[in-house]
């Protein structure tokens, strides 16, 4: 039975650590993932002002996005998946940076049915609008609200910044070999 899976990009199939770098390039530290405790990046730079981190993170997603690393095994098991059902990338990135994600999923090699870039982290209605069986996110509010609302399963990928408690329903994963363990399973019962 084929499913449409929902899949966020940045954190989920891109590594969580892709951001790191330019920070610490830009902001001469020395951060890993294990200081960022938040999705909100400015909390691990309390001396940089949010408006400040903004601006130079508008300037820098373009260079962000074209070098983020894939996440180990991502590549493999979305295409093993693309083979029975349907991959909807839904990410909050904005619609600008189209064709520079189109030429990245191109340079990794990664098939896809739709790709929608909404320009914000509420992906609850983007996921109802593609009627999404499952969905895979990094981000935990958004996690636990897709969940919630869409009534599905969401696969959490952990990361030090998404550790909060989460509901029945939203599984945490570390990578992408549970993922696809737990998927695997989820798809057996639903036959």
């Amino acid at each position: 039975m084929t499913k449409r899976f929902g899949i966020d990009i940045d954190g989920t199939v891109t590594c969580p650590t892709s951001l790191i770098p330019h920070i610490n390039e830009a902001f001469g530290r020395s951060l890993t993932l294990d200081d960022i405790k938040e999705y909100d990046l400015t909390k691990a730079l309390p001396d940089i002002s949010p408006s400040a981190f903004s601006n130079w993170f508008l300037e820098a997603e373009p260079v962000i996005y074209s070098s983020s690393p894939i996440v180990d095994y991502a590549d493999k098991i979305l295409e093993q998946w693309k083979a029975s059902h349907e991959l909807y990338f839904i990410s909050a990135r904005s619609e600008r940076h189209f064709d520079l994600t189109l030429e990245w999923f191109k340079q990794h090699g990664i098939d896809y049915d739709h790709i929608e870039l909404i320009g914000s982290h509420d992906k609850v209605n983007t996921a109802k609008k593609f009627d999404v069986d499952i969905f895979f996110e990094d981000k935990h509010d958004n996690a636990v609200m897709i969940h919630e609302e869409c009534d599905i399963p969401v696969v959490l990928f952990d990361t030090p910044y998404n550790r909060s408690a989460i509901p029945n329903g939203v599984i945490r994963v570390e990578n992408w070999i549970q993922a696809k363990e737990w998927v695997n399973d989820w798809l057996k019962k639903a036959d």
